[in-house]
């Protein structure tokens, strides 16, 4: 990452990494589930079969407090009936007449499907119980600008287990508490093109008040969602779907076009399974099931090419001609592991990598995965970003190399087997952990250990690997991942569509 910027450094205005889209799922504990909320009904003294009479004056409730809102902000509850409608569309017209000032600005209703319960006698067991269906009811959502959070909504359903849904913008927190701190900014949609102080504005972004959001959640739900009251927690707020972005902004349109333009041509063939995993955090291994690919797509604000690896994904993308945006997006946290304390139901518990929590108290955790997975992919691009200085470091490592009278010969880009060694080292699973002599064996298929070891030897003294120390994994150094890369590249992209009197464009 620090590469391509120092690279491009006269061209750039600075680099800032933020949460970009987030949606959270509030739930009400004790009654979120079936079993759960059996159990409330029970403590309650109310039949099982009695659960509809007891869910319908609070779904009455929610709708005289929408309608309440309505009428005190002077506004009409807007009922949705097409499937195709865009919201944003028309919040977007709402806040170009209204002004972007902080309250109420609009309040959408629609028939959608959610999570119900139905009453249930077990015949066998003689048990009454609730059990999950899919249901359909009325949802209300509310548009309101907040002065910390910006624009945001809260899907409030009109039916138990009230499963709320909320969204704001990471851009827009920052920018609150850009407000708050003093510090000068300029904002195109939900992008900085400029900030006055871009390290202070990094650590901002980094230093995340959960409790203060959380607290603030309460008190939109308090105000939306009345019938909270009437249990004794307040809601449990997890992730639902995730964007982290960093921003690299340059100064003029034609300072990055070009750059764009070459890096997405060349990243579209070079960007490979393996490195799609590394890029994540992740190691491939052959029981992997879900789908990996990458896609180009083309767009009226321009084009994106996007790494997809089952529920996550890697985006890059440009806004408005003057950012490149790079983006990883989720619809599930715990694909991301990392170490942390976990108990176990007979009450030990141990140290190991486990899945993130979606909890938003794991938001800290969250910002720091999500933005190695960005660095690693600007990384990738860095290394494949400036063919030329890749070109050199070819020129130099195809010369042999000769120490203590001994002679360890140099890289050939037109023979096989250096081509493969090259392809099986730049793997996603080894730039995450490295890799031995016993691991090249697995994947070179005809080499024994006294011949892989002449291999390292060889990428060692070329200066290629580095070992580490106290084990015996080695690692591609800068010049090894630069190198990689460079003749990966040229080979495919270059020398056998060349040969095949195809020009790759």
């Amino acid at each position: 990452m620090q590469n391509f910027i120092e690279r491009h450094s006269t061209k750039i205005k600075g680099v800032i990494s933020c949460f970009d889209r987030i949606v959270l799922t509030g739930t009400i504990p004790g009654i979120c589930y079936a079993q759960g909320m059996s159990a409330f009904l029970t403590a309650q003294n109310i039949r099982i079969f009695d659960f509809t009479q007891w869910a319908e004056p609070l779904r009455e409730e929610i709708r005289a407090n929408a309608e309440k809102i309505a009428h005190d902000n002077g506004l009409k509850i807007e009922f949705i009936r097409k499937k195709n409608f865009r919201k944003e569309d028309r919040i977007s017209d709402i806040i170009a007449q209204r002004g972007t000032h902080p309250g109420l600005v609009h309040i959408y209703s629609a028939m959608e499907a959610c999570t119900a319960y139905e009453p249930w006698h077990n015949k066998n067991t003689h048990k009454t119980f609730l059990r999950t269906v899919g249901g359909k009811c009325l949802h209300y959502y509310f548009y309101f600008i907040n002065a910390d959070l910006g624009l945001c909504y809260l899907r409030v359903p009109t039916w138990a287990p009230f499963r709320l849904q909320f969204y704001c913008n990471g851009h827009n927190l920052l920018a609150s508490v850009l407000n708050r701190k003093k510090i000068e900014f300029q904002m195109l949609d939900n992008v900085f093109v400029q900030i006055d102080d871009f390290d202070k504005a990094q650590k901002l972004a980094d230093d995340i008040n959960v409790k203060r959001i959380h607290r603030q959640l309460d008190e939109i739900v308090k105000h939306y969602c009345p019938i909270i009251r009437h249990f004794d927690n307040n809601c449990h707020w997890s992730f639902m779907q995730v964007e982290y972005a960093t921003d690299i902004i340059f100064k003029q349109k034609s300072d990055l076009k070009p750059i764009y333009d070459e890096i997405v041509r060349t990243a579209i063939h070079s960007v490979k399974p393996e490195n799609i995993a590394t890029f994540l955090g992740r190691k491939l291994h052959g029981g992997y099931e879900d789908e990996m690919g990458n896609n180009f797509n083309t767009r009226i604000e321009g084009t994106c090419i996007k790494h997809r690896m089952g529920k996550v994904a890697v985006k890059m993308y440009d806004k408005f001609g003057l950012v490149l945006r790079v983006e990883t997006v989720t619809n599930d946290v715990s694909f991301f592991k990392h170490h942390r304390r976990v108990e176990h139901r007979d009450g030990t518990w141990e140290m190991k990598d486990a899945p993130l929590k979606k909890s938003i108290y794991s938001m800290p955790l969250l910002v720091e995965l999500m933005k190695a997975s960005n660095r690693r992919y600007l990384d990738f691009i860095s290394a494949i970003d400036d063919p030329s200085g890749g070109i050199k470091d070819l020129n130099k490592i195809s010369r042999a190399v000769k120490e203590d009278d001994r002679s360890y010969r140099g890289f050939n880009l037109f023979d096989d087997d250096d081509l493969e060694l090259f392809s099986v080292i730049i793997r996603g699973e080894f730039n995450v952990s490295g890799f031995s002599n016993r691991c090249l064996r697995k994947v070179i298929k005809g080499k024994k250990g006294h011949q892989v070891s002449r291999l390292l030897k060889r990428l060692w003294k070329h200066g290629l690997i580095k070992k580490i120390a106290n084990t015996y994994k080695y690692y591609l150094t800068a010049l090894g991942r630069r190198v990689t890369a460079t003749a990966l590249k040229l080979r495919e992209m270059y020398i056998i569509p060349s040969l095949r009197g195809v020009i790759v464009r």
